[in-house]
């Protein structure tokens, strides 16, 4: 039997939300947890536009405008089609951001974490032994 995310309460009481947790915005990078993980948002993005005709992400994070804002250049997979064809542009298919990437917020875990990464149990980088 799997335990509710919900617990033992019951799901149709009406109840007072539970305050909106405040965002993570020390515009630090923070490790990933795992190799593949996009990169979570370490800055506010309240009142940042994404629609079909407008991106504020990439006003800085675009490749060409890197060096202007300091922003980390978006991956250059984000130029690729499926088929690996590079285009002189964003992927249509990775231009909407929050899709993937979302801001950190400071919340407690809704369930319980026991995930201990490679290093934690004990296993070094290859070449690490000499």
């Amino acid at each position: 039997m799997v335990p509710s995310l919900s617990g033992n309460e019951n799901p149709m009481e009406s109840k007072e939300a539970k305050p909106v947790p405040k965002w993570v915005i020390d515009d630090l990078r923070k490790m990933r947890n795992y190799p593949d993980q996009p990169p979570i948002i370490p800055h506010s993005i309240e009142g940042y536009q994404l629609t079909v005709n407008a991106n504020r992400c990439l006003s800085c994070h675009r490749r060409e405008l890197t060096e202007g804002s300091g922003a980390p250049m978006i991956s250059v997979t984000h130029y690729m089609t499926r088929e690996g064809q590079m285009l002189a542009d964003v992927s249509p298919r990775r231009y909407f951001c929050t899709a993937c990437h979302v801001p950190q917020a400071d919340a407690k875990p809704l369930v319980p974490n026991t995930f201990k990464d490679m290093s934690e149990l004990g296993f070094k980088p290859a070449g690490s032994e000499q």
